[in-house]
């Protein structure tokens, strides 16, 4: 039966999440610590929480993903974890001396009240943590925001602990990139390379959540940005920030800190988007856009035009996060889709207003929301009273896929039953190419299974 049970009917709830489009907090900060070189994520809390974190991301990217735990038992429990957290920061640099360990806290941690900020300084001043290595921790309780915000207040943490001031500006800039994959940290760094733009982009888990096979267990891969990268952040001359949801806290914490000023964009997803990106750090930095990116975006283009006939009015359902549904709900409008229903599970007040930005005129009748109850049940009923041609959102979108018989297109976080979304990017033109690619399959696969034997075309 799976979720055939959705009444269609629509009645608001206040006390109730079913099925929510985001997971938890500590999934976020841990993913962000990935992106440091010589990291290891530590989870403040119980050996179960750990557990569940680590399995999400592994099951995702289909990789080893190591973090270590406090290990709370009952007593911890009541009393708090201070001495679980001092010993185990001993024997993590004892046994695999990282350069960092970024702790961040699960919410038995949380509801105890332990100030992890007291304790690291603790740890420091008994002397139980080596010369030269360094700890982030983080706040981030289960019971509020998502892995998104868990992410972003990681890459603040980040920039508190690394960015280093200095008067003088150097010519390079940052680049935060938000929740993105390690594919689309890869394509940012190329893009950044072909417009000759030095620069230091965290966190950065290419190398890391996608390691090529060699044989031999490294506990901590090649990749991610070095400490000596993260401290001249402060020396750069500009920051920009993809994703509001994901990015901008990090972005303020440098100027903050720098007095670095920093630019807010939307994840270059797209057409429009990554040409605004791409354009603003042109007009920053003095440095042209090469014609070498000038014809990935002519290839993305003429794809596009190509199989107009595909995309032309077709309805669309998408769920995820923000910052990847802004930029993904206007490219699938310059291709003439109709995305009319749009959730997302992390909370906070600029998604509608962005979201009417970009849909209101073009899409007059759509259904978006976001927060606790903007759950994948929400986005169930709506279907059910307008049906949709096409289904974008993680894995567990496959369930309202199969019982409403919609072609489904897989993107976003969690994707736990398909495998290759880490190595092929999403931002950029190429990843236009690719998000392209993925829907002309999905809705021609749907036109060939249910045309009658007399339309059954060899070319489409």
């Amino acid at each position: 039966m799976l979720l055939r049970h959705t009444p269609a009917e629509v009645a608001e709830r206040k006390a109730l999440t079913i099925n929510p489009a985001k997971t938890c907090q500590p999934i976020g900060a841990m993913y962000a610590s990935f992106g440091i070189h010589g990291c290891l994520p530590h989870s403040h809390g119980s050996q179960g929480c750990c557990a569940y974190h680590r399995s999400t991301l592994t099951r995702h990217y289909k990789e080893p993903v190591m973090a270590s735990t406090s290990s709370f038992t009952e007593g911890a429990s009541v009393f708090g974890g201070q001495s679980n957290l001092i010993a185990a920061l001993n024997t993590i640099f004892t046994v695999y001396n990282p350069d960092v360990v970024a702790v961040h806290t699960t919410c038995l941690s949380e509801t105890i009240g332990d100030d992890v900020t007291q304790i690291k300084k603790k740890a420091f001043d008994d002397g139980k943590i080596p010369e030269g290595k360094r700890i982030v921790n983080v706040s981030t309780p289960s019971y509020v925001g998502s892995h998104v915000t868990g992410f972003a207040g990681m890459c603040a943490a980040i920039a508190k602990e690394f960015c280093v001031p200095t008067e003088e500006k150097t010519d390079q800039i940052n680049l935060i990139p938000g929740w993105v994959e390690p594919a689309d940290m890869r394509e940012l760094k190329r893009l950044m390379k072909e417009m000759n733009v030095p620069m230091v982009m965290y966190p950065d888990t290419s190398g890391v959540l996608d390691t090529p096979m060699t044989g031999e267990h490294d506990m901590f891969p090649k990749g991610g940005t070095t400490i000596e990268q993260l401290e001249t952040t402060g020396s750069s001359f500009h920051t920009f920030a993809l994703g509001k949801f994901g990015s901008e806290d990090a972005a303020r914490e440098i100027q903050r800190i720098a007095k670095t000023p920093f630019d807010v964009m939307d994840l270059p997803i797209g057409i429009r988007a990554t040409d605004r990106f791409l354009m603003k750090v042109s007009e920053i930095t003095g440095m042209p856009v090469p014609d070498s990116i000038t014809d990935e975006r002519g290839r993305a283009v003429d794809l596009i035009a190509d199989m107009q006939q595909y995309f032309s009015g077709k309805k669309v359902a998408l769920f995820g996060d923000p910052d990847q549904l802004f930029a993904l709900t206007e490219f699938l409008l310059d291709i003439d889709m109709k995305p009319v229903h749009i959730v997302s599970g992390t909370p906070g007040k600029y998604f509608s207003q962005k979201m009417s930005e970009i849909i209101d005129d073009e899409v007059p009748t759509a259904n978006y929301r976001n927060g606790s109850r903007a759950d994948t049940f929400l986005l169930h009923q709506w279907i059910k009273n307008e049906p949709v041609d096409l289904l974008i959102g993680n894995s567990y979108g496959k369930y309202i896929a199969r019982d409403e018989d919609i072609p489904f297109v897989r993107m976003g976080f969690p994707i736990v039953d398909r495998i290759g979304h880490q190595y092929f990017p999403t931002v950029g033109y190429s990843g236009a190419i690719r998000i392209a690619e993925n829907i002309l399959n999905a809705l021609m696969d749907r036109q060939d299974r249910d045309a009658p034997e007399e339309r059954f075309e060899l070319v489409m």
